[in-house]
């Protein structure tokens, strides 16, 4: 790169509740010339603009159409119900579908879930967004399941959820054309796989270490001789024996006593 280049940029895209914080400040320190431009879509959005190049990688729901995306899935979210806090629900820690039966589910048009059928009573209308949902909830028209990072992120003090046991579950993964295997690409795949800034996996290649000419053990973890001769008992030369041994013609037994 001249000096009458524009600095390089890497986008990414990331749907509501994921939290790429972490991995663009690992980003920022490792690649620090390259600057790591983030890009907030919907989930339905999220396909349209990594194939039109709007964004060279995404976090992004599952599915993706893996005809034309690679994905590396990252996690599985806890699904939630979200409730008010004064509502029954809340006196269990955790609850089923089964719970639900007789409660007005709200199901929005934005659902990342993809229930094949919604539990409880449906609502007369389905609300728009999950934030017109969540305005719902408070207003005690209904409940709403949702992954836990969107109860977070559409946080209220007069609101709270349980976790929903067997309902279905949102993934969330890394993803991005097949097409478009950029380099920078591959630098963030190796930063969200935990990959060190030497691994062999990534194009910094590590240092090699410099190693001993003679093919042994660096000098000052060699023992010297002489100590090693010492702790196996005798020097060299000496007689084998240790304590037993005796001078050559040496008597034996107790001296005579002289008359």
């Amino acid at each position: 790169m001249t000096g009458s280049e524009a600095p390089s940029t890497f986008r990414l895209a990331y749907v509501p509740g994921a939290t790429p914080g972490k991995w663009v400040r690992i980003w920022n320190e490792r690649l620090p010339a390259v600057s790591l431009s983030l890009l907030a879509v919907t989930a339905a959005e999220a396909s349209d603009v990594l194939r039109d190049g709007g964004a060279d990688a995404g976090i992004v729901r599952l599915p993706v159409d893996r005809t034309v995306f690679s994905a590396i899935p990252l996690y599985t979210e806890t699904t939630v119900v979200m409730v008010p806090k004064d509502h029954l629900i809340t006196a269990a820690d955790e609850v089923t579908v089964e719970d639900l039966a007789d409660e007005v589910v709200l199901h929005p048009l934005d659902d990342v879930l993809g229930w094949e059928r919604p539990p409880g009573e449906p609502a007369f209308e389905r609300p728009a967004t999950t934030a017109d949902a969540v305005e719902l909830v408070a207003a005690g028209i209904g409940v709403l399941a949702v992954p836990q990072s969107l109860a977070r992120l559409h946080h209220r003090k007069d609101l709270t959820y349980r976790p929903l046991v067997d309902a279905p579950q949102s993934g969330v993964a890394l993803s991005w054309p097949e097409d478009a295997h950029t380099d920078l690409v591959e630098d963030f795949i190796g930063i969200v796989r935990g990959r060190t800034v030497n691994s062999t996996r990534g194009r910094t290649q590590p240092e090699t270490q410099p190693k001993d000419k003679r093919g042994t053990e660096p000098a000052a973890r060699r023992k010297p001789a002489a100590k090693q001769a010492s702790r196996s008992g005798t020097a060299k030369g000496a007689p084998r024996g240790g304590a037993k041994g005796t001078a050559k013609g040496a008597r034996r037994g107790k001296p005579r006593r002289r008359s």
